[in-house]
């Protein structure tokens, strides 16, 4: 596993806050491998952003899993969703028609996908379209329907009528959470219906996650996806979780993430 810059770290302990409620420095001392002092300076910053409320030993989260709007994911976990996006990008084949799903990290394999030759894509998500609109190798269907502000997709009946018309290669999932035994979890029960029918239409499902999201259950909206569906997600995932999946028969595929010598100072792809 690659060591972790501060702030993708600050963004992991926020996850475990947000999912468990509750937290402490030595637990958070073994899963990150950084000594107390490192994790106490970790809560001082996110405390002091607002983002966590300190308690006697460790850390609780403020609010009950809020669905984070999709310009502040955006920039959650960079460094691993790049990795993500790189890898799941070498999937995808000449001629290939794919769907991909709203959300940051499958946005940001839009933008791998801008160098791709004689390629159709569908989409939901406002941040792909914005990606491929002006590549000229690349032709575009925007699956259009009801707009989440949220998350920048497209949801409701319109956007499954659409559905009904395609078929497709591949299809590229994101996810707020995921459980071995429920799926892929979502803050709407549109997105997981929606999520599932996605799914039906491709002969290759894949859900992208940076390994915060493995294990966590935010919400209550869950889609159940068909067998030998595909994980791909970065060298940190707990090794336990990986093991569960895959003895239920999903394909785990991990991606090493490079250290980056100035994680405080990163940017988004556009």
């Amino acid at each position: 596993m690659s060591p972790l810059g501060s702030k993708a770290r600050r963004e992991r302990i926020l996850y475990v806050a947000t999912t468990t409620g509750l937290t402490s420095v030595e637990e958070l001392s073994r899963r990150f491998g950084v000594t107390p002092s490192t994790i106490r300076r970790d809560l001082a910053k996110l405390t002091a952003d607002g983002r966590l409320a300190r308690t006697y030993g460790g850390a609780m989260a403020l609010t009950a899993h809020p669905e984070a709007s999709l310009r502040q994911r955006t920039g959650e976990a960079f460094e691993e969703k790049r990795a993500i996006a790189r890898r799941a990008a070498t999937e995808v084949r000449a001629g290939e028609t794919v769907l991909l799903d709203a959300g940051s990290t499958v946005g940001a394999l839009a933008h791998e996908l801008r160098s791709a030759k004689e390629l159709t894509v569908a989409t939901t998500g406002l941040t792909a379209l914005q990606e491929l609109s002006d590549v000229e190798t690349v032709h575009v269907e925007c699956l259009g329907g009801t707009l989440r502000p949220l998350s920048q997709g497209f949801v409701g009946p319109l956007t499954e009528a659409a559905l009904e018309r395609m078929t497709f290669d591949r299809v590229f999932l994101g996810t707020d959470g995921i459980s071995p035994e429920h799926g892929i979890c979502e803050a709407d029960l549109r997105q997981t219906r929606l999520k599932e029918l996605m799914a039906r239409r491709a002969d290759h499902v894949y859900v992208l996650a940076h390994a915060a999201k493995l294990g966590r259950r935010p919400f209550h909206a869950w889609a159940k996806l068909p067998d030998g569906w595909t994980l791909v997600t970065d060298d940190g995932a707990d090794p336990s979780i990986v093991a569960e999946l895959r003895g239920r028969g999903v394909e785990v595929v991990l991606t090493e993430v490079p250290a980056s010598t100035d994680p405080e100072h990163r940017t988004s792809p556009s």
